[in-house]
């Protein structure tokens, strides 16, 4: 299996819901810890393209990361080592990891207050009163 066909066939899988009872916080659904995600990643190394000389041109720097339970995929090529570029691509793993941990704040719907309510209906009957105006006179007869 080539390494294409194997990115596509790892498909992202579905998102779990976060069940949360009552006051107490949700687990995170993802683990952010360095050595937890070290178990859980794929690191793929591949020849970083751009400027950076014959040394960047020969050597494999740059740094593709698979977060196998989220399938999220990260890369970082900005330099020449890819020590340096492991770190970096696991510090964007890990915030992409904490935007999908994130739990979306609940909406609490308003409701418009008494003086807004009758200030759009007296716009309305001023905008009724403009068209009325407009209309052709009736003629009796």
């Amino acid at each position: 299996m080539t390494e294409s066909e194997e990115y596509q066939s790892k498909s992202s899988p579905p998102q779990k819901a976060v069940q949360s009872s009552g006051g107490d916080q949700a687990r995170p659904r993802y683990s952010i810890t360095l050595e937890d995600l070290k178990n859980e990643v794929i690191i793929h190394t591949f020849r970083a393209s751009g400027p950076g000389g014959q040394h960047r041109n020969v050597t494999d720097s740059g740094i593709r990361i698979v977060h196998k339970p989220s399938g999220v995929t990260v890369t970082a090529t900005e330099s020449r080592s890819q020590l340096r570029n492991k770190d970096k691509a696991f510090e964007r793993l890990m915030t992409r990891l904490k935007k999908l941990n994130a739990v979306a704040k609940r909406r609490v719907p308003t409701k418009k207050s008494r003086a807004v309510r009758e200030r759009e209906l007296e716009k309305k009957k001023r905008i009724q009163k403009k068209k009325q105006m407009r209309e052709m006179p009736k003629v009796d007869g």
